[in-house]
């Protein structure tokens, strides 16, 4: 299955850091972060990667290549760093170099688990979105999500008073293409909105995992 990295913002609460510097390429024990992506991406077997740049792209390119250091396939989908789209507008855009099934991966995320799992159950199942889920109870961050018989049913990032939104997006979700017909083309758009409309109809899965995941998107996570 294809994986698509989400790598083109501009990663503001970084604040100096990623001024000069893309978040992916921030190092960590002295290698750019989206090495530690792309090795444990090419160990699992996968071959098809699309990097959705934007900000400081060519950075990115000059680092990543085609990806045969890593033994992988990349190709790169451009937004202009003064007209980004959000993480499910970047997708909408890149839908020319979409498979018709693909996964998509956080640039600021490392997922310690084996990702061909929910791969695996999102093509037996025959799902048009699937989200890998932790549950959290705001040990992470704020959780955000609530999953009933193995489906999300609500999903907000700004949800505080709910008692039973006790999981969080982990970082890792597959679609079916058709997925992005709810997104309209050159518009900005979280994925957010893609999962509200997945939900509504009852099309967004839960993946449970157990194994926390880390992250470089915040000062804190960094360290």
């Amino acid at each position: 299955m294809q994986i698509v990295i989400l790598a083109g913002g501009k990663g503001t609460r970084l604040g100096q850091l990623t001024r000069d510097c893309p978040k992916v390429l921030l190092e960590i024990d002295g290698k750019p972060f989206l090495h530690y992506q792309l090795s444990q991406l090419a160990q699992q077997g996968f071959t098809e990667v699309l990097l959705c740049v934007g900000h400081l792209s060519q950075q990115v390119e000059a680092f990543v290549k085609d990806g045969s250091a890593w033994g992988l396939k990349v190709r790169y989908a451009k937004e202009s760093p003064g007209h980004l789209l959000g993480t499910a507008g970047a997708l909408k855009q890149a839908a020319i170099l979409l498979q018709r099934e693909f996964a998509v991966l956080n640039g600021d995320s490392y997922l310690p688990i084996d990702l061909q799992k929910p791969v695996e159950v999102f093509t037996q199942k025959k799902r048009v979105g699937l989200m890998t889920v932790f549950r959290n109870d705001g040990y992470l961050d704020q959780s955000n999500a609530i999953v009933e018989d193995g489906w999300v049913t609500f999903y907000s990032r700004g949800e505080q008073s709910r008692p039973d939104v006790q999981w969080i997006d982990y970082g890792f979700r597959i679609f079916s293409k058709m997925a992005l017909d709810s997104i309209a083309s050159d518009t900005f758009a979280d994925l957010d909105e893609l999962y509200g409309a997945l939900i509504e109809k009852r099309q967004l899965a839960a993946f449970i995992v157990e194994e926390p995941f880390h992250e470089i998107g915040s000062i804190q996570g960094l360290h």
